[in-house]
């Protein structure tokens, strides 16, 4: 599996956790639980020098974020909200990349 097809195939997964989680509808831990699997698979890769794409930017730009703050800090500061539920769409929906993003490969 290529980098590329790793972050098509988990990209729409974690938008899919991000939204639930924004809308009341998933526990925070099930986004954890899906955030070390995702890591976990990630160091089954052979890495390359593929350059990122802003998918992939904002993927793990997301995903380190729901590993960098708390569940009440994601709900309680709206700015941090908004921009979580940007990249979620962004991720799902395409479109244009949200500002802010700073998403580096681990």
């Amino acid at each position: 599996m290529t980098i590329e097809e790793f972050i098509d195939n988990k990209a729409p997964q974690l938008a899919v956790y991000g939204k639930a989680f924004l809308s009341d509808e998933l526990d925070f831990q099930e986004v954890q639980l899906y955030l070390w699997d995702t890591l976990e698979e990630w160091q089954q890769l052979i890495p390359t020098s593929e350059a990122q794409t802003e998918t992939e930017t904002v993927f793990w730009h997301l995903l380190h974020s729901f590993n960098k703050w708390p569940d009440w800090m994601i709900r309680g500061n709206q700015y941090l909200y908004q921009q979580l539920h940007a990249c979620c769409d962004f991720l799902s929906l395409g479109g244009q990349m949200p500002s802010g993003c700073i998403g580096i490969r681990p």
